[in-house]
Protein backbone atom coordinates (compact mmCIF):
# COMPACT_ATOMS: atom_id res chain seq x y z
CA UNK A 1 0.00 0.00 0.00
CA UNK A 2 1.21 3.50 -0.79
CA UNK A 3 -0.46 4.98 2.28
CA UNK A 4 -1.67 3.74 5.65
CA UNK A 5 -5.46 4.22 5.53
CA UNK A 6 -7.11 5.68 8.62
CA UNK A 7 -10.66 6.09 7.33
CA UNK A 8 -13.79 3.91 7.50
CA UNK A 9 -13.85 0.12 7.44
CA UNK A 10 -13.59 -1.55 4.03
CA UNK A 11 -17.34 -2.32 4.01
CA UNK A 12 -18.04 1.44 3.90
CA UNK A 13 -16.72 1.54 0.32
CA UNK A 14 -18.76 -1.39 -1.06
CA UNK A 15 -21.13 0.78 -3.14
CA UNK A 16 -18.22 2.95 -4.31
CA UNK A 17 -16.30 -0.14 -5.39
CA UNK A 18 -19.37 -1.37 -7.30
CA UNK A 19 -19.64 2.01 -8.99
CA UNK A 20 -15.99 1.87 -10.00
CA UNK A 21 -16.45 -1.65 -11.39
CA UNK A 22 -19.36 -0.33 -13.48
CA UNK A 23 -17.23 2.55 -14.78
CA UNK A 24 -14.42 0.17 -15.74
CA UNK A 25 -16.88 -2.13 -17.51
CA UNK A 26 -18.17 0.85 -19.50
CA UNK A 27 -14.61 1.79 -20.46
CA UNK A 28 -13.91 -1.75 -21.65
CA UNK A 29 -17.03 -1.60 -23.84
CA UNK A 30 -15.79 1.60 -25.44
CA UNK A 31 -17.47 4.06 -23.08
CA UNK A 32 -20.30 6.51 -23.42
CA UNK A 33 -23.54 6.66 -25.33
CA UNK A 34 -23.95 7.26 -29.06
CA UNK A 35 -23.31 10.81 -30.20
CA UNK A 36 -26.22 13.19 -29.73
CA UNK A 37 -26.49 15.53 -32.69
CA UNK A 38 -27.55 19.06 -31.87
CA UNK A 39 -27.56 22.30 -33.79
CA UNK A 40 -24.50 22.38 -36.01
CA UNK A 41 -22.51 25.04 -34.23
CA UNK A 42 -18.76 25.15 -33.70
CA UNK A 43 -19.15 22.29 -31.19
CA UNK A 44 -21.21 19.17 -30.79
CA UNK A 45 -21.82 16.86 -27.87
CA UNK A 46 -20.68 13.27 -27.53
CA UNK A 47 -21.28 11.45 -24.24
CA UNK A 48 -17.86 9.80 -24.11
CA UNK A 49 -15.99 13.05 -24.82
CA UNK A 50 -18.18 16.04 -23.97
CA UNK A 51 -18.40 19.16 -26.11
CA UNK A 52 -15.99 18.96 -29.04
CA UNK A 53 -15.53 20.64 -32.38
CA UNK A 54 -17.43 19.40 -35.39
CA UNK A 55 -15.42 18.63 -38.50
CA UNK A 56 -17.20 21.20 -40.68
CA UNK A 57 -17.64 24.42 -38.74
CA UNK A 58 -17.77 28.06 -39.63
CA UNK A 59 -14.33 29.63 -39.98
CA UNK A 60 -13.13 33.20 -40.34
CA UNK A 61 -10.24 34.58 -42.33
CA UNK A 62 -7.81 37.22 -41.13
CA UNK A 63 -5.99 38.99 -43.94
CA UNK A 64 -2.90 41.16 -43.74
CA UNK A 65 -4.23 43.50 -46.44
CA UNK A 66 -7.65 44.04 -44.87
CA UNK A 67 -8.08 47.26 -42.86
CA UNK A 68 -10.55 45.50 -40.56
CA UNK A 69 -8.20 42.69 -39.56
CA UNK A 70 -4.70 44.08 -40.06
CA UNK A 71 -4.19 44.75 -36.33
CA UNK A 72 -5.43 41.30 -35.34
CA UNK A 73 -3.16 39.77 -37.98
CA UNK A 74 -0.20 41.66 -36.52
CA UNK A 75 -1.04 40.51 -32.98
CA UNK A 76 -1.22 36.89 -34.10
CA UNK A 77 2.19 37.19 -35.77
CA UNK A 78 3.58 38.82 -32.62
CA UNK A 79 2.42 35.93 -30.43
CA UNK A 80 3.49 33.30 -32.99
CA UNK A 81 6.96 34.88 -32.91
CA UNK A 82 7.00 34.59 -29.10
CA UNK A 83 5.87 30.96 -29.30
CA UNK A 84 8.62 30.18 -31.83
CA UNK A 85 11.27 31.59 -29.49
CA UNK A 86 9.87 29.63 -26.53
CA UNK A 87 9.89 26.35 -28.47
CA UNK A 88 13.37 26.96 -29.88
CA UNK A 89 14.83 27.69 -26.43
CA UNK A 90 12.71 24.98 -24.71
CA UNK A 91 11.43 27.53 -22.20
CA UNK A 92 7.90 28.31 -21.01
CA UNK A 93 5.85 31.43 -20.36
CA UNK A 94 2.42 32.17 -18.93
CA UNK A 95 -0.26 34.08 -20.81
CA UNK A 96 0.34 36.90 -18.36
CA UNK A 97 4.05 36.94 -19.25
CA UNK A 98 3.18 37.31 -22.93
CA UNK A 99 0.74 40.13 -22.22
CA UNK A 100 3.42 42.09 -20.37
CA UNK A 101 5.91 41.79 -23.25
CA UNK A 102 3.90 44.61 -24.87
CA UNK A 103 0.87 45.49 -22.75
CA UNK A 104 0.18 48.69 -24.71
CA UNK A 105 0.05 46.82 -28.01
CA UNK A 106 -2.26 44.08 -26.70
CA UNK A 107 -4.49 46.44 -24.73
CA UNK A 108 -5.81 43.83 -22.29
CA UNK A 109 -5.25 40.24 -21.18
CA UNK A 110 -8.39 38.94 -22.91
CA UNK A 111 -6.94 39.79 -26.33
CA UNK A 112 -3.90 37.61 -25.60
CA UNK A 113 -6.03 34.78 -24.19
CA UNK A 114 -8.29 34.68 -27.26
CA UNK A 115 -5.40 34.73 -29.74
CA UNK A 116 -3.60 31.90 -27.92
CA UNK A 117 -6.81 29.85 -28.00
CA UNK A 118 -7.16 30.60 -31.73
CA UNK A 119 -3.57 29.54 -32.43
CA UNK A 120 -3.97 26.35 -30.38
CA UNK A 121 -7.18 25.55 -32.28
CA UNK A 122 -5.68 26.45 -35.68
CA UNK A 123 -2.60 24.26 -35.15
CA UNK A 124 -4.67 21.51 -33.44
CA UNK A 125 -2.26 21.24 -30.51
CA UNK A 126 -2.77 21.69 -26.75
CA UNK A 127 -1.55 24.93 -25.23
CA UNK A 128 1.44 23.33 -23.51
CA UNK A 129 2.79 22.27 -26.92
CA UNK A 130 3.04 25.99 -27.63
CA UNK A 131 5.13 26.27 -24.42
CA UNK A 132 2.47 28.47 -22.87
CA UNK A 133 1.37 27.69 -19.31
CA UNK A 134 -1.64 28.91 -17.40
CA UNK A 135 -1.44 30.32 -13.91
CA UNK A 136 -3.08 27.88 -11.48
CA UNK A 137 -5.59 28.89 -8.81
CA UNK A 138 -6.81 25.42 -7.81
CA UNK A 139 -5.93 23.35 -4.73
CA UNK A 140 -5.61 19.62 -4.08
CA UNK A 141 -5.48 17.58 -0.88
CA UNK A 142 -5.65 13.94 0.19
CA UNK A 143 -4.21 10.58 -0.69
CA UNK A 144 -1.83 11.52 -3.52
CA UNK A 145 1.88 11.84 -4.18
CA UNK A 146 3.69 12.74 -7.39
CA UNK A 147 6.87 14.24 -8.82
CA UNK A 148 6.97 17.54 -10.70
CA UNK A 149 8.84 17.79 -14.01
CA UNK A 150 11.75 19.52 -12.24
CA UNK A 151 12.06 16.64 -9.75
CA UNK A 152 10.21 18.25 -6.84
CA UNK A 153 8.37 15.62 -4.76
CA UNK A 154 4.83 16.64 -3.82
CA UNK A 155 2.86 15.06 -0.97
CA UNK A 156 -0.82 16.07 -0.83
CA UNK A 157 -1.52 14.26 2.45
CA UNK A 158 -0.49 17.27 4.55
CA UNK A 159 -3.00 19.16 6.72
CA UNK A 160 -2.93 22.08 4.30
CA UNK A 161 -3.81 21.89 0.61
CA UNK A 162 -1.24 21.91 -2.21
CA UNK A 163 -1.54 24.37 -5.13
CA UNK A 164 -2.36 22.69 -8.43
CA UNK A 165 0.74 22.47 -10.62
CA UNK A 166 1.11 24.89 -13.54
CA UNK A 167 2.59 22.04 -15.60
CA UNK A 168 0.17 19.12 -15.31
CA UNK A 169 1.57 17.25 -18.33
CA UNK A 170 4.99 17.28 -16.65
CA UNK A 171 4.00 15.58 -13.38
CA UNK A 172 4.87 11.88 -13.12
CA UNK A 173 5.01 8.90 -10.75
CA UNK A 174 1.52 9.57 -9.39
CA UNK A 175 0.71 7.29 -6.43
CA UNK A 176 -2.64 6.93 -4.66
CA UNK A 177 -4.91 4.41 -2.97
CA UNK A 178 -7.89 6.80 -3.19
CA UNK A 179 -11.37 5.31 -3.47
CA UNK A 180 -12.80 8.50 -4.97
CA UNK A 181 -12.04 12.05 -6.09
CA UNK A 182 -14.28 14.87 -4.83
CA UNK A 183 -14.44 18.10 -6.84
CA UNK A 184 -15.53 20.95 -4.57
CA UNK A 185 -16.92 24.06 -6.24
CA UNK A 186 -15.95 26.72 -3.72
CA UNK A 187 -12.75 27.33 -1.80
CA UNK A 188 -14.69 28.14 1.41
CA UNK A 189 -16.35 24.69 1.35
CA UNK A 190 -13.03 23.03 0.50
CA UNK A 191 -11.30 24.74 3.44
CA UNK A 192 -14.14 23.77 5.78
CA UNK A 193 -13.78 20.12 4.78
CA UNK A 194 -10.05 20.37 5.43
CA UNK A 195 -10.72 21.91 8.86
CA UNK A 196 -13.13 19.04 9.61
CA UNK A 197 -10.37 16.55 8.70
CA UNK A 198 -12.59 15.09 5.97
CA UNK A 199 -9.70 13.63 3.94
CA UNK A 200 -8.57 11.53 6.91
CA UNK A 201 -12.06 10.57 8.06
CA UNK A 202 -12.95 9.39 4.53
CA UNK A 203 -9.46 8.11 3.74
CA UNK A 204 -8.35 7.14 1.22
CA UNK A 205 -9.69 9.96 -0.97
CA UNK A 206 -8.63 13.05 -2.91
CA UNK A 207 -10.23 16.53 -2.91
CA UNK A 208 -9.80 19.21 -5.57
CA UNK A 209 -11.20 22.73 -5.91
CA UNK A 210 -10.96 25.17 -8.81
CA UNK A 211 -12.20 27.98 -6.54
CA UNK A 212 -15.28 28.56 -8.66
CA UNK A 213 -15.04 28.36 -12.44
CA UNK A 214 -12.03 26.06 -12.88
CA UNK A 215 -8.82 27.18 -14.56
CA UNK A 216 -7.24 25.05 -17.27
CA UNK A 217 -4.72 23.35 -14.96
CA UNK A 218 -7.36 22.22 -12.46
CA UNK A 219 -9.36 20.67 -15.31
CA UNK A 220 -6.21 19.03 -16.69
CA UNK A 221 -5.41 17.60 -13.24
CA UNK A 222 -8.89 16.11 -12.78
CA UNK A 223 -8.61 14.59 -16.26
CA UNK A 224 -5.12 13.19 -15.53
CA UNK A 225 -6.28 11.61 -12.25
CA UNK A 226 -9.23 10.00 -14.04
CA UNK A 227 -7.11 8.72 -16.93
CA UNK A 228 -4.44 7.38 -14.57
CA UNK A 229 -6.53 5.73 -11.85
CA UNK A 230 -10.14 5.48 -13.11
CA UNK A 231 -11.55 6.11 -9.66
CA UNK A 232 -15.09 7.52 -9.20
CA UNK A 233 -15.21 11.30 -9.53
CA UNK A 234 -17.93 13.31 -7.75
CA UNK A 235 -18.86 16.98 -7.75
CA UNK A 236 -20.04 19.00 -4.76
CA UNK A 237 -21.59 22.27 -5.91
CA UNK A 238 -24.23 24.76 -4.75
CA UNK A 239 -27.81 23.92 -5.71
CA UNK A 240 -27.98 26.81 -8.14
CA UNK A 241 -27.52 27.29 -11.91
CA UNK A 242 -23.98 28.65 -11.44
CA UNK A 243 -22.91 25.53 -9.52
CA UNK A 244 -24.46 23.27 -12.16
CA UNK A 245 -22.65 25.21 -14.88
CA UNK A 246 -19.30 24.67 -13.13
CA UNK A 247 -20.02 20.95 -12.78
CA UNK A 248 -20.84 20.79 -16.50
CA UNK A 249 -17.50 22.41 -17.38
CA UNK A 250 -15.62 19.61 -15.58
CA UNK A 251 -17.85 16.89 -17.01
CA UNK A 252 -18.65 18.08 -20.53
CA UNK A 253 -16.33 21.02 -21.21
CA UNK A 254 -17.04 24.49 -22.56
CA UNK A 255 -17.63 25.95 -26.02
CA UNK A 256 -14.50 28.10 -25.69
CA UNK A 257 -12.22 25.07 -25.17
CA UNK A 258 -14.16 22.51 -27.23
CA UNK A 259 -11.14 21.99 -29.52
CA UNK A 260 -9.29 20.50 -26.53
CA UNK A 261 -12.17 18.47 -25.07
CA UNK A 262 -10.32 15.15 -25.25
CA UNK A 263 -7.69 16.54 -22.85
CA UNK A 264 -10.08 18.27 -20.45
CA UNK A 265 -13.41 16.51 -19.92
CA UNK A 266 -14.38 13.66 -17.60
CA UNK A 267 -17.88 12.47 -18.62
CA UNK A 268 -17.76 9.89 -15.80
CA UNK A 269 -18.26 12.65 -13.18
CA UNK A 270 -21.38 12.21 -11.02
CA UNK A 271 -23.39 14.87 -9.17
CA UNK A 272 -23.09 14.12 -5.45
CA UNK A 273 -24.64 17.29 -4.05
CA UNK A 274 -26.08 19.64 -3.17
CA UNK A 275 -29.14 18.27 -5.00
CA UNK A 276 -32.27 20.44 -5.11
CA UNK A 277 -34.25 17.39 -3.94
CA UNK A 278 -32.01 17.23 -0.84
CA UNK A 279 -33.40 20.58 0.31
CA UNK A 280 -36.88 19.16 0.83
CA UNK A 281 -35.65 15.73 1.96
CA UNK A 282 -33.54 17.26 4.74
CA UNK A 283 -36.21 19.81 5.75
CA UNK A 284 -33.87 22.73 5.19
CA UNK A 285 -35.93 25.81 6.17
CA UNK A 286 -36.97 28.28 3.50
CA UNK A 287 -35.27 31.08 5.45
CA UNK A 288 -31.87 29.64 4.50
CA UNK A 289 -32.74 29.52 0.77
CA UNK A 290 -32.19 32.27 -1.79
CA UNK A 291 -34.81 33.35 -4.38
CA UNK A 292 -33.67 32.79 -7.96
CA UNK A 293 -33.06 35.94 -9.98
CA UNK A 294 -34.15 36.45 -13.58
CA UNK A 295 -30.54 35.84 -14.57
CA UNK A 296 -30.54 32.54 -12.64
CA UNK A 297 -33.69 31.44 -14.45
CA UNK A 298 -32.18 32.31 -17.84
CA UNK A 299 -29.03 30.33 -16.99
CA UNK A 300 -31.12 27.34 -15.86
CA UNK A 301 -33.25 27.45 -19.02
CA UNK A 302 -30.06 27.60 -21.10
CA UNK A 303 -28.60 24.50 -19.40
CA UNK A 304 -31.87 22.57 -19.80
CA UNK A 305 -31.71 23.14 -23.58
CA UNK A 306 -28.22 21.70 -23.94
CA UNK A 307 -27.89 18.37 -25.77
CA UNK A 308 -26.13 16.57 -22.93
CA UNK A 309 -29.09 17.10 -20.59
CA UNK A 310 -31.18 14.81 -22.81
CA UNK A 311 -29.07 11.84 -21.68
CA UNK A 312 -29.19 12.90 -18.02
CA UNK A 313 -32.86 12.49 -16.98
CA UNK A 314 -32.03 12.59 -13.26
CA UNK A 315 -30.13 15.83 -13.71
CA UNK A 316 -33.05 17.29 -15.64
CA UNK A 317 -35.44 16.28 -12.86
CA UNK A 318 -33.28 18.03 -10.24
CA UNK A 319 -33.07 21.18 -12.35
CA UNK A 320 -36.84 21.13 -12.85
CA UNK A 321 -37.29 20.89 -9.06
CA UNK A 322 -35.11 23.99 -8.74
CA UNK A 323 -37.02 25.81 -11.47
CA UNK A 324 -40.43 24.96 -9.98
CA UNK A 325 -39.40 26.10 -6.49
CA UNK A 326 -37.75 29.28 -7.83
CA UNK A 327 -35.27 28.91 -4.95
CA UNK A 328 -31.57 28.08 -4.82
CA UNK A 329 -29.33 26.99 -1.96
CA UNK A 330 -25.67 27.21 -1.09
CA UNK A 331 -23.90 24.24 0.48
CA UNK A 332 -23.60 26.34 3.64
CA UNK A 333 -27.37 25.93 4.11
CA UNK A 334 -26.55 22.52 5.63
CA UNK A 335 -24.99 24.24 8.65
CA UNK A 336 -28.56 24.92 9.82
CA UNK A 337 -28.73 21.21 10.69
CA UNK A 338 -25.33 21.31 12.46
CA UNK A 339 -22.03 23.07 11.93
CA UNK A 340 -20.29 19.89 10.72
CA UNK A 341 -23.31 18.23 9.06
CA UNK A 342 -21.66 18.33 5.62
CA UNK A 343 -18.55 16.37 6.62
CA UNK A 344 -20.02 14.25 9.44
CA UNK A 345 -23.39 13.16 7.97
CA UNK A 346 -24.22 14.41 4.48
CA UNK A 347 -21.15 13.35 2.50
CA UNK A 348 -20.46 10.05 4.35
CA UNK A 349 -24.07 8.91 3.83
CA UNK A 350 -24.06 9.94 0.18
CA UNK A 351 -20.83 8.04 -0.42
CA UNK A 352 -21.81 4.96 1.56
CA UNK A 353 -25.29 4.51 0.09
CA UNK A 354 -24.73 5.75 -3.47
CA UNK A 355 -26.53 9.08 -3.24
CA UNK A 356 -25.20 10.43 -6.53
CA UNK A 357 -26.74 10.89 -9.99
Amino acid sequence: MAFAPSGPEASFFEVLDQHRASLLATLRRGGGEPAHEGTRLASRFEDSVGLHMISHCTTRKIKSDSPKSVKNFALILKILSTIYKLVQSNTYATKRDIYYTDSQLFGNQTVVDNIINDISCMLKVPRRSLHILSTSKGLIAGNLRYIEEDGTKVNCTCATAVPVSSNIQGIRNLITDAKFLLIVEKDATFQRLLDDNFCNKMSPCIMVTGKGVPDLNTRLLVKKLWDTFHIPVFSLVDADPHGIEIMCIYKYGSMAMSFEAHNLTVPAIRWLGLLPSDIKRLNIPKSTLIPMTKRDQMKLDSILKRPYVTCQPFWRKEMEIMGDSKMKAEIQALTFLSSDYLSRVYLPNKLKFGGWI
